[in-house]
């Protein structure tokens, strides 16, 4: 996971609701409805992000419960808890990079 510098725009507004919107998905979900945070690179990329981590999050714990009938469940509380990490960093105005992630929503030109 790299990490890029924080603009120097970013305010703690921004911070606020890009930290919220990865324990939270339905704020990252109403971020990108309300005009004047997305128009926000920053607000807008963590928004993207976490929707996007949050989709692979829930179908990865989905098939790893019934491939392993059940018990792939228990490792969903360690996961949420990289999920608070990632707010973390993001409420300190970091835009950090997640491998394969990040990659694909840029190359989808969604941030």
């Amino acid at each position: 996971m790299s990490q890029v510098p924080m603009s120097p725009d970013v305010t703690s507004d921004d911070k606020l609701w890009a930290a919220l919107g990865y324990p939270i998905a339905l704020v990252a979900i109403i971020v990108l409805f309300m005009e004047d945070k997305k128009s926000r690179p920053f607000i807008k990329f963590h928004a993207v992000q976490s929707i996007a981590l949050n989709v692979v999050f829930f179908v990865v714990a989905t098939i790893l419960s019934v491939v392993t009938f059940g018990f792939g469940g228990l490792c969903v509380p360690l996961i949420w808890l990289v999920f608070l990490y990632w707010a973390y960093l993001a409420y300190q105005g970091q835009m950090f990079e997640v491998p394969f992630v990040t990659n694909f929503i840029k190359n989808q030109g969604w941030v």
